[in-house]
């Protein structure tokens, strides 16, 4: 089965549709063509989320992302030390 990609920008603009209540939900995510469940994810996931808020959003995960993997690096390289200084011992 064919997966498609949604980008945040139509992602949120669905749910800031759903929020408007002009139409019901059902027929708003089949409109848009997904299902159900990609569609309660995505309310989980941005709830009252503009495009500029999803973004920079985006952004700052990708921040965090290089100083979590160089703790994580340091901390391999820790246990590696530690692993051969007690062999030492």
């Amino acid at each position: 089965m064919k997966t498609r990609q949604f980008t945040e920008d139509q992602i949120i603009k669905l749910l800031q549709d759903a929020k408007k209540g002009e139409k019901p939900i059902e027929e708003l995510y089949r409109d848009f063509g997904c299902s159900p469940a990609s569609y309660y994810g995505w309310k989980k996931k941005y709830g009252d989320t503009t495009v500029d808020e999803a973004k920079r959003l985006r952004q700052l995960e990708k921040e965090n992302a290089r100083p979590l993997r160089i703790v994580g690096e340091q901390r391999l390289e820790i246990d590696a030390m530690k692993g051969v200084l007690q062999k030492k011992r």
